[in-house]
């Protein structure tokens, strides 16, 4: 009898993110992201780590302050320091933007950490359509 032995588990967890395809025009949101967490330390290198190379390196984020809970204001990143800031706007409470100088700005949907995969797939698939 042969035993089959399952597949070993990834080290790091798959990168929940969708982006939309690349355009010459601006868009309000250009994907989505699902973190595991609301802990912003833990969850940012790996959303950095996986952004494609042509957005530069990203400098500056922005997150919702209602929605993530404090964190230091900058922190190293794949050795390059990143600023954090928390903003307290009500009309994006549920987005994230990054800054890459040169490069340009990116609006990101964050769906909410708990939410089940059936009800985030539908929303990251709209957040990275072509339709804008």
């Amino acid at each position: 009898m042969t035993t089959a032995l399952p597949p070993p588990l990834p080290s790091h967890p798959v990168l929940r993110l969708r982006l939309a395809p690349r355009s010459g025009m601006p868009r309000p949101i250009d994907g989505a992201w699902w973190p595991r967490s609301y802990d912003l330390l833990a969850e940012l290198p790996s959303l950095l780590s996986g952004l494609p190379s042509a957005w530069g390196h990203v400098t500056s984020v922005t997150v919702n302050g209602a929605t993530w809970p404090a964190a230091p204001g900058r922190m190293l990143v794949s050795n390059q320091v990143v600023r954090l800031h928390r903003a307290l706007a009500a009309s994006a409470p549920h987005t994230v933007v990054l800054l890459a100088p040169g490069q340009g700005r990116w609006d990101l949907l964050v769906v909410p950490p708990d939410t089940t995969e059936e009800a985030a797939a539908p929303l990251m698939a709209a957040a990275a359509s072509d339709q804008e």
